[in-house]
């Protein structure tokens, strides 16, 4: 079964980092555009960051400056880097891709199991 696999959340004191990463499991795929979304206790789920495959990003206001994508295509995998984190970045973070076979098939859009990522001193 075709997924995509998240990692890197965990417990963080204000104005610091982590790096989330998402990858295609098995790995005989290609993630396309990718986008990341959180959700917050209570709150509805909210668009984060998004990249292209030929590197355009974009994001959304509260985390620019702050977050960067970046992709290690030798690993086919797709990073959200968060610095100088702040409490209201307290989240489940999810990634969501459009995944491609290597033979250039579009097989869908699939979601990250999500990953907690908390902003607490």
């Amino acid at each position: 079964q075709v997924q995509l696999v998240e990692s890197g959340g965990g417990l963080v004191q204000p104005g610091g980092s982590l790096r989330l990463s998402c990858a295609p499991s098995p790995s005989g795929f290609v993630i396309s555009t990718m986008n990341w979304y959180r959700q917050a206790p209570g709150q509805e789920r909210e668009w984060v960051a998004a990249s292209t495959s030929v590197g355009t990003t974009s994001y959304t206001d509260s985390v620019k400056g702050r977050f960067a994508i970046s992709r290690d295509n030798t690993k086919n995998t797709v990073y959200l880097h968060m610095n100088n984190l702040k409490p209201e970045d307290t989240a489940v973070y999810y990634c969501n891709g459009a995944m491609f076979r290597f033979s250039g098939v579009y097989i869908g859009d699939y979601w990250g199991q999500g990953t907690q990522v908390t902003v607490s001193s």
